[in-house]
């Protein structure tokens, strides 16, 4: 029996056993069921935080000749086109401006991303979640008051973001080394698929506050959110538990079955066991380059590259493409992405029940990026013609699109860093976490920075961009694909062979 570290239990969990000392339930399946709650409540509140500044780019630059001024603004000759703009965001080169303030957000949470991995192995994730968010909440907060305190400097908001974006990075290995302690390998793709929701779940949620206070009071789109980041922090602080043998409860298998089952265990790439990795059988953290000797991150991280760049994009600037392309106000272009994520929630569900069946984290990846392609083809070309039309392919294309990037970044990043190469290691989740996630988030940052200068060209340019991008993801995966078609065929069934041909085909 292992014996429950009281100097590790949490103080809001301590508190709920005195508050309920009778309550009798599955101690294991109770822990496991509320660290999936409260980690799900905890990214859903980071993207919510993330979502606003896709919605506010709307109203920081339009077109004004289409609005009608209040009566207190003097309309002349030099402000007709720029009066209801923020400054400085009221030029020509608005767009690229707007870019600018994504890629700073998004490039320094790529940094900070490898940053953060190496930490969280050596710290306690629930003081580190707690900091994170709780900073995140601050200056996300900094930038709403940018409205109210009349704050027109752009180095001001740069700055904001950068810091923005450092604290954000606490999150994503954090979580996803602390969902990878308390389950093993069974349905992980599935767990990890629904769990992922909270991505879209957020983006959703921040469209639609964000969309609510846009035209009135643009800085209530950036406050309210933080402090919902704010208080999530603080739950995380009273009630987390980062792994099972804290509370003493079981640990997962990895490689064996999980929970009693008996499950065949597929290797992401059939290799024979690195003897270069360091550390096995110890708890001592493996290093920055010991985690990329582990088979399938190196092709992992570069397909997550593209296919964030893509994913990225559409968070930020579909809002402000539906508002460029259709006469709808800034209010309803927020909402009508909404269906984008929605599809996201699809896809990571669907990915994730099909890599738990067949084994095959690559060959689903590729295969959902390939329909994502003539998908965005489509929905530039005939995307705007009908309400319908613009609904039902962005559903499919946010499935395509986010589907592979939901799977890698969870199920595939817990199954490399529990990958049996290391020998029962179990210090490498936020490292290998961090390494795909953090080489996807320079992906990331680069999209959204691309489509803001591409975007002053043509907005189809932005869609071949996103579909050139694509097309390179599936390139990355094509030796992962190759090793998981091969043991497909083995297995003898037509799909299976179906999946080798066409492997073959690629290759």
């Amino acid at each position: 029996m292992i014996l429950e570290d009281n100097a590790k239990v949490p103080i809001g969990v301590l508190f709920l056993k005195k508050l309920c000392p009778s309550v009798k339930v599955n101690r294991d399946v109770a822990y496991r069921v509320f660290i999936l709650g409260i980690t799900f409540v905890s990214y859903t509140a980071y993207h919510l935080s993330r979502r606003p500044l896709s919605v506010v780019k709307n109203v920081l630059s339009q077109n004004c000749s289409t609005l009608k001024p209040p009566p207190d603004v003097h309309i002349t000759s030099q402000n007709k086109d720029t009066w209801c703009s923020w400054a400085p965001f009221d030029g020509k080169d608005a767009n690229e401006l707007l870019g600018y303030l994504d890629s700073a957000f998004l490039f320094m949470y790529a940094f900070f991303m490898f940053v953060s991995g190496f930490v969280a192995e050596r710290v306690d994730l629930r003081y580190f979640l707690a900091i994170g968010m709780l900073m995140s909440g601050v200056f996300t907060y900094l930038f709403g008051l940018a409205y109210s305190q009349g704050i027109h400097s752009f180095t001001y908001l740069i700055i904001v973001q950068l810091f923005c974006g450092a604290f954000q990075s606490t999150g994503w290995p954090s979580l996803v080394t602390c969902l990878g302690n308390w389950f093993g390998k069974a349905r992980r793709g599935l767990l990890f698929g629904l769990w992922n929701s909270h991505l879209y779940l957020g983006n959703i949620l921040g469209a639609y506050v964000a969309g609510v206070y846009v035209e009135e009071n643009w800085g209530y789109s950036f406050i309210i959110p933080a402090g919902i980041v704010g208080v999530s922090g603080f739950l995380i602080f009273l009630f987390l538990v980062p792994a099972p043998e804290d509370v003493g409860c079981k640990t997962p298998v990895y490689h064996h079955g999980s929970f009693g089952e008996s499950t065949e265990t597929a290797p992401l790439i059939d290799e024979k066991i690195n003897p270069n990795l360091e550390f096995p059988n110890s708890n001592k953290a493996i290093t920055f380059w010991g985690a990329l000797k582990i088979p399938g991150v190196i092709d992992f991280s570069l397909c997550l590259f593209f296919a964030k760049l893509v994913s990225y994009t559409f968070l930020f600037w579909l809002p402000k493409y539906i508002a460029s392309s259709t006469p709808l106000s800034s209010e309803q272009s927020a909402y009508l992405s909404v269906p984008f994520d929605i599809g996201g929630i699809i896809g990571g569900v669907l990915a994730g029940y099909i890599a738990d069946h067949t084994g095959a984290s690559a060959v689903t990846c590729a295969s959902l990026l390939g329909i994502a392609v003539p998908t965005l083809f489509l929905y530039d070309a005939f995307g705007q013609t009908d309400m319908i039309s613009n609904i039902v392919l962005q559903v499919i294309g946010g499935a395509a699109v986010n589907g592979p990037y939901a799977l890698i970044t969870t199920a595939v990043s817990a199954e490399l860093g529990t990958h049996k190469s290391l020998m029962g290691n179990s210090k490498a989740l936020a490292t290998v976490t961090a390494i795909i996630d953090g080489t996807g988030s320079v992906g990331a940052a680069i999209g959204p920075l691309l489509a803001g200068f591409v975007s002053e060209t043509s907005w189809n340019n932005v869609f071949y961009m996103v579909m050139v991008s694509d097309f390179l993801a599936v390139l990355a995966l094509l030796r992962v694909v190759w090793h998981e078609a091969r043991r497909l065929r083995r297995k003898g069934s037509w799909c299976c062979v179906i999946c080798a041909c066409c492997s073959k085909i690629w290759v």
